[in-house]
């Protein structure tokens, strides 16, 4: 077809040489084709983090390049807990899931899977030496330049410029994420999902007051009455998230401790019509599907990651972060307790019912 070979702007002796070669020629043009096309197509690295929480507040940057950039495709590299996140990021390349290695190796690993490419844009959340040693055209890096005091999602929007209102974080669940989470939390009464655990002792609410809480909230007469509970746990975190499930009537218990990977998990929570839960990746997944959205805090920097959008608050404990890890001999890597003991649960209980 001569509109075929004419679209591909040819030196004129080439075209008629092509053209005179028939289907041989036709099969010259696609590939020719497909190598200009692929040569034209805009590509966007984007670097983020390991840990879930970050990796979920960084989504603000993606929603931006998405809707700035059209026909671009994406390739995300994150640490492999963060991976799952990203399966449903539409226009995708490739998640290359970033396991560490001694002496930086896992960081020369991406330096040559993504070298040989000319970048339209390379943000670098991590600010590693990749993102300086590739060839792009724009490159945005988290350096000493960005104000560590204001809110991860505005720190995140300030490292390309824009403000956090251009750069709402979301959920980018896949359709295998999305019908998984309805086989395990079906349609019915409504959910409040509780999330008991977290990553490290301090800033995990006694499990004891979260029994409690889930008593008075779905008491007769109270908000919650005729709900179902589901309860949230990490791999590694299911006996305290167990203590609260087991405590619960069968009847209205929804198990959702430990199943599945962290992308599944938010496909979980988004089910959820209401979310109660420590400082954790699961509390952000909450506040990015956009469900109402309690977090407690203690001794983390609510500044910082507090539950972001409208649908969000948090309840704090009577002491200060610095009140409680502000000492000279603090560790956290030594802590064998919970800092939260002094949030009651009839200060959460009444932060819930204002909040509602």
């Amino acid at each position: 077809r001569h509109s075929d070979f004419q679209s591909l702007a040819l030196p004129t002796e080439l075209l008629r040489h092509l053209i005179s070669l028939g289907k041989s020629g036709e099969v010259i043009v696609k590939f020719i084709r497909n190598v200009y096309s692929q040569s034209m197509t805009q590509r966007i690295l984007f670097i983020t983090s390991t840990r879930i929480g970050d990796a979920l507040l960084s989504t603000g940057i993606l929603s931006y390049i998405l809707k700035t950039y059209p026909d671009a495709r994406l390739t995300i590299a994150c640490g492999p807990l963060a991976e799952s996140l990203f399966e449903g990021v539409p226009r995708l390349d490739q998640i290359i899931p970033l396991k560490k290695q001694t002496w930086n190796r896992h960081w020369f690993k991406l330096w040559r899977q993504v070298v040989g490419r000319e970048w339209e844009m390379v943000v670098d959340l991590r600010n590693s030496a990749v993102s300086r040693l590739v060839r792009t055209k724009k490159r945005y890096i988290y350096g000493g330049h960005i104000d560590k005091t204001i809110h991860k999602i505005a720190q995140n929007a300030s490292v390309i410029g824009v403000s956090e209102q251009e750069a709402p974080p979301r959920l980018f669940l896949s359709s295998a994420q999305i019908e998984q989470s309805k086989i395990l939390i079906p349609d019915g009464a409504p959910v409040l999902g509780l999330g008991p655990t977290a990553n490290w002792i301090g800033k995990i609410w006694p499990v004891e007051n979260f029994k409690e809480l889930a008593r008075r909230l779905t008491a007769d007469g109270a908000a919650f009455a005729g709900w179902r509970i589901a309860v949230f746990g990490a791999p590694n975190e299911e006996e305290m998230a167990y203590q609260l499930y087991d405590s619960l009537p069968p009847s209205m218990r929804i198990n959702c401790i430990a199943k599945g990977n962290p992308g599944q998990a938010a496909a979980y929570i988004a089910r959820c019509q209401f979310y109660v839960g420590n400082d954790s990746g699961l509390m952000h997944s909450a506040a990015l599907a956009g469900i109402p959205t309690v977090g407690l805090f203690g001794p983390t920097n609510d500044v910082v990651y507090a539950p972001y959008g409208p649908r969000t608050t948090m309840v704090h404990t009577p002491e200060s972060m610095m009140d409680l890890i502000g000492h000279p001999d603090f560790n956290p890597k030594t802590l064998t307790h919970s800092l939260m003991g002094g949030l009651s649960v009839e200060k959460v209980e009444d932060g819930i019912k204002k909040f509602i």
